[in-house]
């Protein structure tokens, strides 16, 4: 997992705050930036096209989750897909992230967490999530990101999602999450079974809770849902039968599931962590295509 301990010793050793690859640059920063209007076009440097970004504010029983919905052309409509991030939140890499996916065809809404204390980006990287004492931030605003709350949110999500010119409402939906954001991917699964068709978990925490009734993996008897558990090597080190608990649920609950560990450290496959690996992270982007592409 990515913990507090793990996260100090990135901060002792040399982190990067590397270019991100093709799509880093005016794109990300302009949808980070106060939006001018409800729509608007940004540039993308990854295919020298455009990417449209809609600001998105999805009424919760909890208050109004803020976020951003990314599509490729302003005038056709996709599957949506809902992407949680990790600990350090909403920002520049994650939109990035969103907007490759776009690129590929869908509507990629790039949704805040911690929405119920905060708006918008908090930490401009991992970087400076470190150099800001993070963890300590965050603590109180995570403590209200249980199961219940984060299924409650999902089913506004979806309803918001389903509900813009952009999404395809007759296509499924698919979820992604990374490090915290991984159980919530199955959670949202689990919560809107018959709209949520795919959902991806990247180097995700806690999957396997062993005396909490609400554990995904104790969930997937509610999911309707292809699902892709791509775990971190040091992860699997630490609990190597986690991924084996999680797939022998997943047997017994119908629910097709791939459950793989890949060659890199937890956070590999987000391009300002420090433990991003570049090959194995491409390798875990074609299998979600390939998820997205098989069930949405």
């Amino acid at each position: 997992m990515c913990d507090e301990a793990k996260l100090k010793y990135w901060a002792r050793e040399t982190i990067s705050r590397r270019q991100f690859g093709a799509l880093a640059g005016a794109a990300a920063v302009a949808a980070c930036a106060p939006p001018t209007s409800e729509r608007s076009s940004v540039e993308d440097k990854g295919t020298g096209g455009s990417m449209f970004s809609t600001v998105a504010s999805i009424e919760t029983p909890s208050g109004t989750m803020d976020g951003f919905l990314l599509y490729p052309e302003a005038d056709k409509s996709y599957p949506g897909v809902i992407l949680w991030p990790d600990i350090a939140g909403v920002r520049r890499s994650k939109l990035e992230i969103g907007m490759r996916l776009a690129s590929e065809g869908y509507a990629v809404l790039v949704v805040n967490p911690y929405y119920r204390d905060v708006k918008g980006e908090q930490f401009a990287d991992f970087a400076s999530f470190i150099d800001s004492d993070g963890f300590q931030k965050v603590r109180p605003w995570r403590e209200k990101l249980t199961a219940e709350a984060i299924q409650s949110d999902a089913k506004a999500i979806v309803q918001w999602l389903d509900a813009q010119e952009r999404v395809d409402a007759s296509r499924g939906i698919g979820t992604q999450g990374y490090c915290m954001g991984g159980p919530f991917a199955i959670w949202t699964a689990a919560a809107v079974p018959d709209r949520v068709r795919a959902a991806a978990s990247f180097h995700g925490g806690g999957l396997v809770r062993a005396d909490n009734p609400m554990s995904p993996h104790k969930v997937l008897s509610e999911v309707d849902a292809r699902l892709l558990i791509a775990v971190a090597q040091d992860d699997d080190a630490e609990d190597p039968q986690a991924k084996e608990i999680f797939a022998e649920a997943a047997e017994a609950a119908d629910v097709p599931a791939t459950v793989t560990v890949y060659e890199g450290d937890h956070g590999w496959t987000v391009p300002d962590s420090p433990a991003y690996a570049e090959a194995a992270a491409e390798r875990a982007y074609a299998d979600l295509l390939e998820l997205y592409s098989a069930a949405l």
